[in-house]
């Protein structure tokens, strides 16, 4: 008899793993049941219409550390499907991809509906049937629930599809929570991550655009601490870049629990001992003399914020480093190295929306991506509970979950 897979969702999870179990089993007939009247949409806005498809960290070691939630799970997923595979798929299908110095990789054309017309066209080409506007109301396992159940999916307008294996791979979307309750999960509540931190401080104003290509952050939420170093950006409601949504993602229950109230250290000269800069600063007033501290800084800081710096240190603008006292150096480089900031809210990160909840990961068996619950049913992508941070991390969990589902449906 031929095998029936439906998929809910038509999403980066649903539309691989579509693609995964008609490649494993080409007589099986596979349904993707798409809500909308378009899949695919959060791959065609992603990375500002380039598509971060994913990154180029190869060890799965190393890249299961780049999810704080899920990392423990993933470390097999990634033995079976990782960012040299997709690379690889992709490739295979004439779909070349570039890696830039941050690790992401993009498709050469810097286009996603390059990659949005690759997978429709390896679906169509595998006889995927990717049905759209297809609303699901419900799902029901029928017969015998502790062997091989059929499942029942209620669509709007009173139809009824029956499959063999069914996939739920619907994102962050609340009806995909409603549908794995319903069949007897635990949804982990979702709260928001990657976004950047609202803070309102006078040092700041003003200064939209600066950048710094290296800081240390120290994070503190109640009683939980979070670290993280690499680039920050100011911007006109506070902090922004990536070492600021790496902290969103690790620190997101916590924030959302404290609604987004912390207090943020920022060390603008990591690596730099407070008595190496001491003596810098001491030499700058042979080396610079007369000129005025605020003009000329001997540390790499932009020269804007050094101003800004030295203003907020109550130094008198025309005071000449030959003028500067060993107290004044003090506050400066304990400023630069320790400046106190209160986060007092969030906001979104461009037009990434990742959420870190969903399924409860203890419910999952991923050797198959398969409830331990439901004999039959398959979960993938954003509607577990796992994320990543920034920088094609949440695509490549999506293929790798997609895959290994799509697979183990087939089989």
């Amino acid at each position: 008899m031929t095998k029936t897979i439906a998929i809910v969702g038509g999403g980066a999870a649903g539309t691989f793993g579509a693609i995964a179990a008609a490649t494993h089993d080409r007589s099986a007939k596979v349904i993707v049941l798409e809500a909308t009247d378009s899949p695919l949409d959060k791959v065609r806005i992603s990375g500002g219409g380039r598509c971060n498809v994913t990154n180029n960290c190869f060890d799965p070691a190393e890249l299961v550390k780049n999810y704080p939630r899920g990392h423990r799970e993933l470390k097999s997923i990634f033995s079976r499907f990782q960012p040299r595979d997709t690379v690889a798929w992709f490739e295979s299908r004439g779909v070349k991809l570039k890696a830039e110095p941050d690790g992401r990789m993009f498709p050469v054309t810097d286009s996603s509906a390059t990659i949005v017309n690759c997978l429709l066209n390896a679906a169509a080409e595998f006889g995927v049937d990717l049905k759209y506007q297809s609303r699901v109301k419900a799902v029901r396992a029928v017969g015998e629930r502790e062997s091989s159940p059929q499942y029942e999916v209620d669509l709007h307008g009173e139809s009824v599809l029956t499959c063999d294996r069914l996939l739920i791979a619907t994102g962050s979307s609340p009806q995909g929570y409603r549908l794995a309750e319903s069949l007897g999960h635990h949804i982990v509540p979702c709260v928001p991550s990657l976004f950047t931190f609202k803070v309102s401080d006078g040092r700041l104003d003003g200064l939209t655009g600066i950048s710094f290509d290296q800081v240390e952050l120290l994070l503190a939420v109640g009683d939980k601490k979070f670290r993280q170093t690499g680039p920050m950006l100011i911007t006109h409601w506070g902090l922004s870049g990536p070492a600021i949504l790496k902290l969103s993602a690790f620190a997101a229950r916590e924030l959302s629990d404290s609604n987004y109230r912390a207090e943020l250290s920022v060390n603008f000269l990591p690596g730099q001992k407070r008595e190496s800069l001491l003596r810098r600063l001491a030499a700058s007033r042979d080396h610079y003399g007369r000129k005025q501290v605020q003009v000329d800084g001997p540390l790499p800081i932009p020269k804007r914020y050094w101003s800004r710096v030295i203003q907020r240190q109550g130094i008198p603008e025309e005071t000449t480093w030959s003028g500067l006292t060993k107290a004044a150096m003090d506050a400066i480089v304990g400023e630069l190295t320790n400046a106190q900031f209160a986060v007092s809210g969030k906001g979104i990160f461009k037009e990434e929306f990742v959420t870190c909840g969903g399924v409860n990961l203890k419910e999952i068996d991923f050797k198959m991506m398969q409830s331990k619950l439901c004999p039959g049913l398959f979960f993938a992508g954003e509607i577990l509970d796992i994320d990543g941070i920034t920088g094609g991390f949440n695509f490549q969990s999506a293929w790798s979950t997609g895959w290994v589902a799509g697979s183990a449906m087939a089989g």
